[in-house]
């Protein structure tokens, strides 16, 4: 078997280039040959469609949408909906390839999917977002379903959106379908812990890793850059769970204090879209607060902020990915050679399509759990996933990341020679 060092470094910025390097180097530390990585590389299925909406002021605005399937050799595709302006197909076929990964590492029986419109729902009204939603579901309606592909919230959406989706999927198919979507309100078949699953998965992982790294989580210094969906809940469960809270940052800045911060205040304060820091005069930069001392250190915001040129500065013992993609490559490398402990975006924000796939069940069974059940599952099978990425990296002597891909694809790629397709 090959090792990471042994392959050669073709670093590429672009999100699907870079998704597609480090599955070649998977494939092939486990055996496989080009064939499977020809198969693997691309979506199975990339859907663009268009999506006529009139607006409140009576004009008619045509927005383009994506839906990506990438391997359905496990079973039906699965992941969320984004709504965001710079959504680009490319960046839809990584997000759908990453989404098999976290099915494989967490071992549910999904590939990967992801879709996305090109909007700006921060500049939109509650009906037209509610015209919106029901217009993408009408134009991806043949190729989604139960059975099919699940989508799901993503970034800018939520239980609200895919209620609307659901009861437009419902109305086309004739009977009701639950279990067509996930992240629906409690009401319409949703499943406890739905909301916060991500947070909690990358909680599980932060514990996991404190372990490994014989610290106690309580009173350790952690830095969380994003105070979003997944940042703030992870703010608000770390601070219950007696960590110091020392660095937070939004959009516009970041707040640091060696002291900690008050996380109470700061959750009570924030706007909807996760922004807090203009409310105070003296913060410092996103960049800078990746830089400050802590014990733990949370990239939540966006890709690409932990790159070759700042790797060496982090202080953190531990890296846990939240968001996708904040750590380049190259990064990687450094940081693994300066004995930090990464736990990649594909096992830390995981806990998300885990307690989908819950839901999912639920709607299909018609029985439900309660939180703590919920929350145990979660628990179980993140621990599960944790301990066997950490021990593919051991074993093949790679990093975390090559290993989390290593043990995401193995399944995908199992049951596709299984199914002779390749």
């Amino acid at each position: 078997m090959g090792k990471v060092e042994t392959k050669v470094k073709v670093v590429k910025k672009d999100v699907l280039a870079s998704t597609q390097q480090v599955v070649d180097q998977a494939l092939s530390n486990l055996g496989y040959g080009e064939d499977m990585f020809e198969l693997l590389k691309e979506p199975q299925r990339m859907l663009t469609v268009r999506i006529p909406i009139k607006l409140d002021n009576g004009e008619v605005k045509v927005f383009t949408g994506y839906r990506s399937q990438h391997n359905d050799a496990v079973g039906p595709t699965k992941g969320g909906v984004r709504f965001h302006p710079e959504v680009t197909e490319n960046e839809v076929k990584a997000l759908s390839i990453w989404m098999s990964l976290k099915c494989g590492i967490v071992d549910v029986p999904y590939g990967g999917g992801k879709g996305g419109i090109v909007c700006d729902p921060r500049t939109m009204s509650f009906p037209e977002l509610e015209r919106l939603s029901r217009g993408y579901v009408r134009a991806i309606s043949q190729v989604v379903g139960p059975t099919k592909d699940i989508p799901a919230p993503d970034v800018f959406t939520n239980s609200q959106i895919m209620a609307w989706m659901m009861d437009e999927y419902s109305r086309i198919r004739e009977f009701d379908s639950p279990g067509f979507i996930t992240g629906k309100p409690l009401v319409l078949g949703g499943s406890h812990g739905r909301e916060t699953a991500t947070a909690m998965g990358v909680t599980i992982c932060i514990e996991e890793a404190a372990k490994k790294k014989a610290l106690d989580l309580e009173g350790a210094k952690v830095i969380i850059q994003g105070f979003g969906n997944a940042g703030g809940f992870l703010a608000e469960i770390l601070h219950q769970r007696g960590a110091n809270v020392v660095g937070i940052s939004d959009a516009y800045g970041a707040l640091y204090d060696e002291n900690g911060l008050d996380i109470e205040y700061l959750l009570s304060k924030r706007d909807s879209f996760g922004t807090v820091t203009t409310l105070f005069k003296r913060t410092i930069t996103n960049q800078e607060l990746l830089e400050r001392e802590c014990d733990i250190l949370v990239p939540a915001a966006i890709a690409n902020q932990i790159t070759e040129e700042n790797a060496n500065a982090i202080k953190a013992k531990i890296v846990v990915e939240a968001a996708n993609g904040p750590t380049t490559l190259e990064a990687t490398e450094i940081l693994s050679k300066r004995g930090v402990l990464l736990v990649p975006d594909v096992l830390a924000s995981s806990g998300g399509v885990t307690v989908s796939y819950f839901e999912w069940v639920q709607n299909n069974l018609g029985y439900y759990w309660s939180e703590e059940e919920v929350l145990g599952k979660l628990k179980d099978k993140m621990v599960k996933a944790f301990n066997n990425v950490l021990d593919t990296a051991q074993r093949h002597q790679v990093d975390t990341r090559l290993a989390a891909y290593m043990v995401g694809v193995r399944k995908m790629a199992e049951a596709s020679k299984f199914r002779g397709w390749v």
